[in-house]
């Protein structure tokens, strides 16, 4: 038996050592070379921050959901995430803090801009937006000065009546700061 383990061995043994023979001849590309076969590709949502501010989804469709940027605007997916479609790309600012989906009638919807989480990189924003087109158009609705938004939560029954958790100026004082309402679809607040 050891005689004929050993014709195996021989007989593997240049099979199993040409791959790695083969490797050390070789010269691998460095530097700019190493990357020239190499294709750039969209992998959905992302900034420079790489933050993810807010998620929001519609319940009973589990595979649409909305997700916002720290400094990347505002993504739909309709296919749990396979694709997305930037939906805030005609506004003057791409920052987003707060996402809201009506849960009365799910095309409309809250957008509150400005990173909430303040940082020493964090962007700012103009105030409150809405859609009432699934996020195919947008209305500003002001609180222009409060810079940043964390959350926005509208009244379950009535899309109108809205509330705004606005940070202001991250560091100082300005009047627009703290919890402001509407309830006319963010014509006064």
């Amino acid at each position: 038996m050891i005689p004929r383990t050993r014709a195996v061995i021989a007989a593997l043994l240049p099979l199993l050592c040409a791959p790695a023979s083969s490797l050390a001849q070789q010269n691998p590309p460095t530097g700019v070379a190493a990357l020239t076969g190499l294709q750039w590709r969209a992998i959905g949502p992302a900034n420079m921050g790489g933050r993810v501010t807010a998620v929001t989804g519609i319940p009973g469709a589990r595979d649409t959901f909305y997700v916002a940027g720290a400094d990347g605007g505002l993504w739909k997916t309709v296919n749990a995430g396979v694709t997305f479609t930037a939906l805030f790309t005609d506004q003057p600012v791409y920052s987003i803090g707060a996402v809201t989906v009506t849960p009365s009638d799910h095309n409309v919807l809250w957008v509150g801009t400005g990173e909430g989480d303040p940082r020493n990189s964090a962007s700012f924003g103009d105030g409150v937006y809405r859609s009432d087109d699934a996020g195919r158009s947008w209305r500003h609705l002001g609180l222009d000065a409060s810079e940043r938004i964390k959350r926005i939560v509208v009244d379950p029954r009535n899309p109108d009546v809205a509330y705004v958790c606005a940070l202001g100026h991250a560091w100082g004082p300005n009047a627009e700061r703290g919890v402001f309402r509407t309830k006319d679809g963010g014509a006064t607040w």
